[in-house]
Parts: C-alpha cells; structure tokens; sequence
C-alpha cells in the first residue's frame, strides 16, 4: 500500500519566511509598498521635460540653429505654465514638486537663454559679455529664490497685489531676453545684429525681474461673459500670425508686453488707492 507524500519543502519555506517576518523591526512589519497613479507624477513629468526643453536649447545653440533654440525655450514656457495647473487641477501638488519646478526655471529660463543669447552675439564682447549673461543668470536666481521664500514663509500679500507679479517672472523674463534674436531672424537693421543692443535688452530684463515693479499675472485674470468671443477671436488671429509670420508676430508680442508694463504699475496704484480708501472710510 502506497503511503501519501508528505509536503515538506512548502511549508518550511512558510516558516522560514515567517520567521524572517518576524526578525524584522516593528515598525517595518506591516510597512506596504506605496503605489503612485499616474495623476500623481504627471506634474513633475511636465516639469522634467520642461527642463529637457531648455537644456535643448543650448544644443541648438551650441549647432547655430537659433531658431530651434528660441522654440526649445518658448516649450519649455508653455511646459512650465502647464505643469503647476496639473498639479492644482489633479490634486498632486507637493513641496517636491515644487522644488523641481524652481530648478528647473532656473536652467531654463535663467541658464539656458543667457547662453544661447552669449553664443549669439554677446561671445564677441569676450569677457564683458560673458558677466552680462552671468549677470542676467543671477538676476533669475535671485528672482526665484525670493518668490521660493514667500511660499515657504507664507507671508500673507496685501489685498491690491492680487493679480500682480513682483517684477517680471522667469518666463517672461527669458523671452524678453531671446527678443534680440527673434527680432534678427526677420529684421535686417544693422543695430539689431550689434552686441550693443543684446547687452541693453538683456541688462533691461536683468533689472526687470528683480524689480519691485508689479506686472500683470494671467493666473488670476477673469475675463467678462461679453469679452469671451474676441478674446477667442484674438488667439485664433495670434496663432495664424505664429503660423504665417513666426517672427515678427513673437517680436510684437514681446513689444507688447513691455508696453503693458507702465499700464500694471498704473492699475496696480488706482487698485490699492481704492482699497485704502474703503478701509479708511470703515473705520
């Protein structure tokens, strides 16, 4: 008569494991693998090609191809504006997110446009060119490491700066100092080809940014019921011009912005005027 096999592998490698278990510290006993979703890491994905982006550019830059490096840097823009709405929209905001967002912005938008704006046309200047984009590198830092200090601080903003950057921010603040060379790709006066005017344009941004001047924040912005239909209007229009003109329509609109900035300073004055007033009256 045949005997029934005994299982004796199996349960032995049961015990060994429990008894392993069982040798470990308590506090990794009932520790479990923590499982991200995809929602969870897509904002720092975002901010990771972003930063892809802007070191591209330098590449570009480094091949003479400064168009591909101009579009590198306005990618990394967009990026950098979409990947902090992802994380409000899908609930994944995170101090970790937002440190890699801040160093990002500083190689894209700080590291990288001084470089190719170096590689451009201030590299005949020698070393006086290279402290100006130095110096316009720094300016960016100091820009991001103030605005990382109020987050942190959580320092509450008066009521009339809602809506206000303090001077221009890091985007802004690199597409303002790639002007120069999209102004080149499709102007052909010769003081816009000079080291001379890159210097005043990148200097002008330098300043700019770590200013106190209040600018205009589109996060904020709310736009009238009645105003819907034109501004849809205005960006279909604007994407055609991209499209047909490419150049001369960024040059525009970076003209634009500059001269926006006086109306900010005057909006942000009549807001806080206002509000002072009201608080006055109260009491």
């Amino acid at each position: 008569m045949l005997k029934p096999k005994e299982p004796k592998e199996r349960p032995a490698r049961r015990e060994g494991r429990k008894g392993f278990r069982n040798r470990l510290p308590a506090n990794l006993k009932d520790r479990k693998l923590k499982v991200l979703s995809l929602s969870a890491v897509l904002p720092n994905i975002t901010t990771m090609l972003a930063l892809c982006a802007g070191m591209t550019a330098v590449r570009m830059a480094l091949l003479e191809r400064w168009d591909l490096a101009v579009v590198a840097i306005l990618i990394a823009g967009f990026l950098d504006g979409m990947d902090g709405r992802l994380a409000r929209l899908l609930g994944s905001a995170s101090r970790f997110g937002a440190e890699l967002d801040s160093f990002s912005d500083l190689i894209s938008f700080g590291a990288a446009p001084a470089l190719v704006v170096y590689l451009k046309g201030l590299h005949q200047w020698g070393e006086t060119g290279w402290a100006i984009a130095l110096f316009f590198t720094v300016c960016t830092a100091l820009r991001l490491a103030r605005f990382n200090t109020r987050s942190i601080e959580g320092a509450d903003s008066p009521v009339w700066s809602q809506g206000f950057f303090t001077g221009v921010p890091a985007p802004a603040g690199a597409y303002l100092a790639l002007m120069p060379i999209m102004m080149q790709q499709y102007f052909s006066a010769s003081i816009l080809q000079t080291p001379l005017f890159t210097a005043i344009v990148l200097l002008t941004t330098s300043g700019l940014m770590v200013s106190r001047i209040p600018t205009y924040s589109l996060k904020k912005v709310t736009i009238p019921h009645r105003l819907v239909l034109p501004l849809m209007l205005l960006v279909v229009l604007t994407a055609s011009a991209i499209y047909s003109q490419p150049w001369l329509t960024l040059s525009l609109i970076g003209i634009a912005y500059l001269i926006l900035i006086p109306f900010s300073i005057r909006s942000y004055k009549n807001i806080k005027a206002e509000i002072l007033s009201l608080v006055e009256k109260e009491n």
